[in-house]
C-alpha cells in the first residue's frame, strides 16, 4: 500500500473513517488510531467522519465537508449495513451508484488516495415493520465486494467472520453484538479491529 510506504518514508498520513454509527460510535476507529500511532510514532491523523443512522445518500451529500476537505491519504467507507435498512427504500443499484459517486470524487481530488471498503455485521435481528429491519443485506454486501474487485480497492470483509461466530457461538455473538448491528467495545476489539490490523499489516 502507498499509505504504508509513505509512513515508512516518514511522511505524515491522514485517514478518514466514513460510514454509519458502526463507524461514528465504533471503537475500532480509536483502536486503529492508537495502533497506527504506536507503530508509526505520531505520523498519522485518524478522523472519524461517521454519521449515526446514515446511509450512502447522506455519504454523497456530506462527502465534501466530512471527507474531501480533510485531504485524506486513506479513506474507509462503510454504508451498506444501512443501505439495506427497509425504511430508506434503497435498491442495491442506488447504493452502488452512491458508492461510485463517492469513490470517484475522492480520486478526482487525489488520485493517490487509497480507499478501503468494508462490510459489517449481519444486522438480522429485527423483523419486518421494525425501525431497524434490513432487506437484502447480503446483496448489498456482495455489491461492495464486486466494486472493490472491479476498482482494485482494498476490501475488509467483516461479515463472514460475524456470520461464522453467529453460527458457531451464538452466546458469544450476542455478547459481542447484542442487537446484531452495533458491536460492543469488546466485539470491536475481538472481531473488527484484528481483521483491520491484519489486512493493513500493522500488528
Amino acid at each position: 500500500m502507498k499509505f504504508l510506504k509513505n509512513l515508512a518514508a516518514q511522511k505524515k498520513q491522514t485517514i478518514v473513517a466514513y460510514g454509519t454509527s458502526l463507524t461514528e460510535g465504533g471503537s475500532w476507529v480509536k483502536e486503529l488510531a492508537d495502533q497506527l500511532d504506536k507503530t508509526f510514532f505520531g505520523l498519522t491523523t485518524v478522523i472519524n467522519s461517521g454519521g449515526s443512522g446514515q446511509w450512502s445518500r447522506w455519504g454523497v451529500e456530506n462527502l465534501e465537508e466530512r471527507v474531501l476537505q480533510k485531504k485524506p491519504d486513506l479513506v474507509f467507507i462503510e454504508f451498506s449495513v444501512n443501505d439495506s435498512v427497509t425504511r430508506f427504500n434503497s435498491s442495491v443499484a442506488e447504493a452502488q451508484s452512491n458508492l461510485i459517486n463517492m469513490t470517484q470524487r475522492i480520486l478526482k481530488v487525489n488520485s493517490q488516495c487509497e480507499i478501503i471498503l468494508m462490510t459489517m455485521t449481519p444486522a438480522d435481528k429485527h423483523p419486518i415493520g421494525h425501525f431497524s429491519h434490513r432487506t437484502n443485506i447480503e446483496s448489498h454486501y456482495e455489491m461492495v465486494r464486486k466494486e472493490a474487485e472491479k476498482h482494485q480497492f482494498l476490501l475488509i470483509d467483516h461479515y463472514p467472520n460475524w456470520k461464522a461466530l453467529q453460527a458457531s457461538e451464538k452466546k458469544r455473538f450476542d455478547q459481542y453484538v447484542p442487537d446484531s448491528i452495533h458491536p460492543t467495545a469488546e466485539g470491536n476489539s475481538k472481531i473488527v479491529s484484528p481483521l483491520i490490523f491484519k489486512t493493513l499489516n500493522i500488528l
